[in-house]
């Protein structure tokens, strides 16, 4: 599950030739790299992919969409800069155990941002592909309609109904953070099974900004020492300041497990004060101003 977002929370699509542009790219990328795309969700900020990697490392597919894309935007527009936030989100999935319910958790995006009524009525989806309501070769859409029958055209509206069943799902964190510390998304066997050649995937997957650096910046913005941070102490500041710092590591590939070892902290904890910063911004508009302004100070500096 690849997510891109919007540097700052800024637009990435502008109108309807953005998206043709975007998915041109895509195209060109699936044909030169030959991996799969079993799922996506273009939102106005942001990006949802589902891909199935090959030879080619999911880095540099990544790589060259976002920095072609953003070339493309920059010239249209008369503007510079990097588009997107940072390095792309990635979790690797349990194929068998999750990847029909992630395929409906991008599908229903657009539903959760209330950009449309129900999947089908928005455009910038593979829902409508899987429907047989849209021509959409580059999607591969067979494993999972095979899992509803063998019969097209049954898979087709058994597909559908269930994705209707759960039109009214909420955010689901794990398909954001994953269950094995920021970078996977399965049971207790499925890192320990993995081929080699996928763990290589998941521990080289470096974030833009190393941990420290990220811990540094924000202590900078805020005026503070980092040991203050870091303190051993009770403190809703510095739990607050240690949750910002996580959410931007994990923002760009880093794990939870590396910020709690860095700060000294329990896993489950920080997991837990990360969860409650991100249901607080949904509804505190003040405190989600504060992180944007945070993630532009820290993206600024990386930039320059």
């Amino acid at each position: 599950h690849v997510i891109l977002r919007g540097n700052g929370g800024q637009a990435v699509f502008f109108d309807p030739t953005d998206y043709a542009a975007f998915e041109k790219l895509i195209v060109e990328g699936v044909e030169r790299y030959e991996h799969k795309i079993h799922g996506y969700c273009w939102m106005p900020n942001h990006v949802h992919l589902v891909i199935e990697v090959g030879e080619i490392p999911l880095s540099k597919i990544i790589h060259n969409l976002s920095f072609r894309y953003t070339r493309w935007i920059n010239k249209k527009v008369n503007r510079s800069g990097h588009l997107f936030q940072g390095r792309f989100k990635a979790i690797l999935i349990d194929t068998d155990v999750y990847l029909l319910e992630l395929i409906r958790y991008i599908h229903l995006n657009p539903i959760r941002s209330n950009l449309a009524k129900t999947p089908a009525d928005y455009q910038w989806s593979g829902h409508q592909a899987y429907l047989g309501k849209k021509k959409c070769e580059w999607l591969t859409t067979d494993w999972v309609l095979r899992r509803f029958s063998k019969q097209r055209s049954k898979a087709r509206m058994e597909y559908g109904q269930f994705v209707s069943e759960c039109i009214d799902q909420e955010y689901r964190e794990e398909f954001h953070i994953g269950n094995k510390g920021g970078i996977a998304l399965g049971d207790d066997d499925f890192i320990v099974n993995l081929p080699e050649n996928k763990k290589k995937f998941i521990f080289d997957t470096k974030p833009a900004l190393e941990l420290s650096e990220i811990s540094k910046r924000v202590s900078s913005y805020y005026q503070v020492s980092e040991s203050q941070i870091k303190t051993i102490q009770r403190s809703r500041f510095a739990s607050r300041l240690r949750s910002y710092v996580t959410l931007i590591f994990t923002e760009q590939s880093g794990s939870i497990s590396q910020v709690a070892e860095y700060y000294g902290k329990d896993l489950s904890t920080l997991s837990r004060q990360l969860t409650n910063l991100k249901q607080k911004m949904l509804i505190d508009k003040k405190l989600k101003q504060e992180f944007d302004n945070l993630t532009t100070f820290v993206n600024a500096i990386t930039q320059a």
